[in-house]
């Protein structure tokens, strides 16, 4: 078989597998089965980022998609999901999982499609043949995969609730914490003259060292967008930590661009896994007019850390920047022994 002809078998016996048979509903039937209008059925699958056929006859959803609009109209019926807040969830665990199969899919399809060619090197296997193959090994591989993102979630449940930044009914808190971006220097002219390849190696080692400096310092991460991280931290030395140790971390390679970094203090709305308020939106100007190399933070933050004696503030100039005219911001340093 030739590679295009490979995969797309492989994603045939994929959906066959992976959603427990054909699809065999219309949009109006599966909302019935679901017990919810076909209107609601609408608003939700868009939100978990499927997209609708606009023929209301098209055949497209199967008994698993039936049960997970059944589920999430009984998580508003038992209260634990208000109705209001319904289609956000929604929209952020379709964001969440979008991002997550990505890169599981990326993986299982060269893993299957390997194996598929060594099973049947020189033949034709028949679809049914796909199907018992693909069926056989997404057995094992899923099964371990699930069981892990299962673990990783309820270990992710009890880091949350550990920072308490909802409170209890599940209200949008406001709270104090250090937000920063840190971003790669010149990224833009670089993507223009690697391949493709170094760029994925790159991207990689970025990702994996700012996380582990993070998580090592008491931060988390809020999301990664190309060549940028978002971050957060309850305690000011932790996020000043965290700044001065991704750019040591980078600092200290030759092959990898420098980074800017811009941090922030002030109240913060957490909502669905991101963070809002003009604290962020500060870190994020500070770090678009910081010097490669450096860490910019605002004059809040800047005021926490000169009395701990772990690190220098030296202020700067104010800046005028979009919708803040004037930014008094400090370049930190950690203190000199």
């Amino acid at each position: 078989m030739s590679g295009g002809e490979s995969s797309a078998r492989i994603q045939r016996a994929f959906e066959r597998s992976l959603l427990g048979g054909d699809r065999c509903y219309t949009r109006q039937r599966a909302a019935e089965l679901a017990g919810v209008s076909a209107e609601r059925a609408q608003r939700l699958w868009q939100a978990l980022g499927f997209a609708v056929d606009p023929d209301p006859g098209a055949v497209m959803f199967t008994d698993g998609d039936v049960q997970a609009l059944r589920n999430i109209a009984a998580l508003v019926s038992s209260g634990a999901v208000t109705p209001d807040m319904e289609v956000p969830a929604a929209r952020s665990l379709g964001r969440s999982m979008s991002r997550l199969a990505e890169w599981q899919v990326s993986l299982l399809n060269s893993h299957l499609l390997d194996r598929l060619d060594a099973a049947y090197a020189g033949t034709d296997p028949t679809d049914a043949e796909v199907d018992a193959f693909v069926g056989s090994l997404l057995h094992d591989v899923l099964q371990m995969v699930e069981q892990t993102q299962m673990f990783v979630w309820r270990r992710h449940l009890v880091a949350t609730t550990q920072r308490n930044i909802v409170r209890a009914g599940g209200e949008p808190a406001s709270r104090d914490l250090v937000v920063g971006f840190a971003d790669m220097v010149g990224y833009t002219r670089l993507t223009r003259r690697i391949e493709a390849d170094e760029l994925s190696d790159l991207l990689e080692e970025f990702e994996s060292a700012v996380a582990t400096v993070i998580a090592q310092r008491h931060g988390w991460v809020i999301k990664t967008v190309g060549d940028e991280v978002m971050f957060a931290a309850e305690d000011p030395a932790d996020g000043a930590r965290i700044a001065l140790a991704l750019q040591e971390s980078f600092g200290a390679r030759e092959d990898t661009p420098d980074l800017r970094v811009g941090l922030a203090w002030g109240p913060a709305l957490a909502r669905f896994g991101d963070l809002f308020g003009s604290v962020v939106n500060i870190a994020a100007r500070l770090t678009g007019v910081a010097r490669p190399g450096t860490v910019l933070v605002d004059s809040a933050l800047a005021d926490l850390l000169d009395t701990s004696g772990e690190f220098q503030v030296r202020s700067i100039r104010n800046l005028r920047v979009k919708d803040f005219h004037r930014l008094r911001p400090s370049v930190l340093r950690a203190a000199r022994p």
